[in-house]
């Protein structure tokens, strides 16, 4: 398992879980999820966020191993989501005289949540707010829409510890091996992506701070090559690439456009474009291809027409390139159509309601299979791209 020792005072009481499939009801997680949380002992003990349910008795268990026999005083609440908060009432139960922390729109969605009195067992903080422990200090940040309304996050001044909710996070447990970036990149733009903005504003608070570790709610604790982890935050969330390449999207039912597809990377490959990702959109994860269209600067979508229409899985893919906010970048289209072609206007039409996209042309558009004007299109079409 990756190092969980935060410090002496501060310990890891998560846990993995393997058994989940889907992450939200949607997303593939092969490696699984971690589910983080954290505790602060000092002459005060702050319990930092919950968990998800399913593995809500490991989490009790680790924590009163590291309580050691102590009571916790406060649950600091960062994000609502249930992965994060479905535990609330289970602790509040168990240690009755627990103080729980968070703002106003914090304590509106518990009332949602859980159906329990918590009179006189509330500490509500806004901006900037400070909560003592003994020797460690909390400082709360408001991070509203990253990726819901109450999340904030908590910075540990004595120890420079930023508890950063689901900011940094990945998919995958914590005892997989496997390099953050791509996880990360994947989690970021399907999760947060919509809400750039709002990251670029954290990330400017953040910038005020002295951070020594990262401990985000999903994912490794990161102690080194802070640089790093915030340097790519700062490029997704400004939508700007990541990397200099294409990603050609497909939607083929007989084949005919897979395969020009294929023939337009290979041209590409040929002109000098290093990097070239090809995607069967009915076949590959979603996620992935969506990561993959925020990773480069330029994309090609080629999809058939189908009844009338785009075909179904290309018109999903625009439908989450549209949700995440997808901009700045160059994109090129093909088409494919035995008796009327539709597809090229209809997918021309969805980017022109995307910010800072740059159409290029021509659109390539077949009839069935792939002729030599059709080449010729082609070529010209890896002359606008490169």
């Amino acid at each position: 398992m990756k190092d969980t020792y935060i410090s002496e005072n501060i310990r890891y009481i998560g846990a993995n879980d393997r058994e989940l499939d889907l992450f939200e009801g949607q997303y593939v997680v092969p490696n699984g999820m971690a589910y983080n949380s954290y505790l602060i002992l000092d002459e005060k003990i702050a319990v930092m966020d919950t968990i998800d349910i399913h593995k809500t008795g490991e989490w009790l268990e680790n924590m009163e191993r590291e309580l050691d026999g102590r009571t916790p005083d406060y649950l600091i609440v960062s994000h609502m989501e249930p992965d994060h908060a479905a535990s609330i009432q289970i602790l509040a139960d168990k240690y009755p005289e627990l103080t729980v922390v968070g703002n106003v729109k914090t304590f509106t969605l518990i009332g949602q949540f859980f159906h329990m009195d918590l009179k006189e067992r509330t500490l509500t903080v806004k901006e900037g707010d400070t909560l003592s422990l003994g020797a460690h200090t909390l400082q709360f940040i408001m991070a509203p829409m990253i990726h819901w309304p109450e999340v904030m996050v908590t910075y540990e001044q004595s120890e420079k510890v930023l508890f950063a909710a689901d900011a940094f996070g990945k998919f995958g447990t914590l005892d997989t091996e496997d390099e953050w970036v791509c996880e990360a990149r994947r989690y970021y733009f399907n999760i947060v992506g919509k809400y750039g903005v709002q990251v670029q504003g954290l990330l400017k608070k953040a910038a005020a701070l002295d951070i020594q570790t990262i401990c985000s709610l999903h994912g490794p604790i990161l102690k080194e090559n802070l640089d790093y982890y915030i340097g790519k935050y700062n490029i997704w969330s400004s939508y700007e690439p990541e990397d200099k390449g294409v990603l050609i999207a497909y939607a083929s039912i007989y084949g005919n456009t897979k395969a020009a597809a294929l023939k337009l990377a290979e041209l590409l490959k040929d002109a000098g474009v290093e990097k070239v990702a090809v995607a069967d959109l009915a076949r590959e994860d979603m996620a992935e291809v969506l990561e993959d269209a925020f990773r480069y600067d330029r994309l090609v979508l080629a999809a058939s027409t189908y009844d009338g229409a785009v075909f179904p899985c290309m018109a999903d893919f625009l439908h989450h390139l549209k949700a995440k906010n997808y901009q700045k970048r160059t994109v090129g289209l093909m088409e494919n159509g035995s008796w009327a072609p539709a597809s090229g206007k209809q997918m021309k039409a969805c980017l022109e309601e995307m910010k800072n996209i740059t159409l290029v042309e021509p659109v390539v558009s077949i009839k069935s299979t792939m002729s030599e004007e059709n080449l010729k299109q082609m070529q010209k079409l890896v002359k606008a791209l490169v």
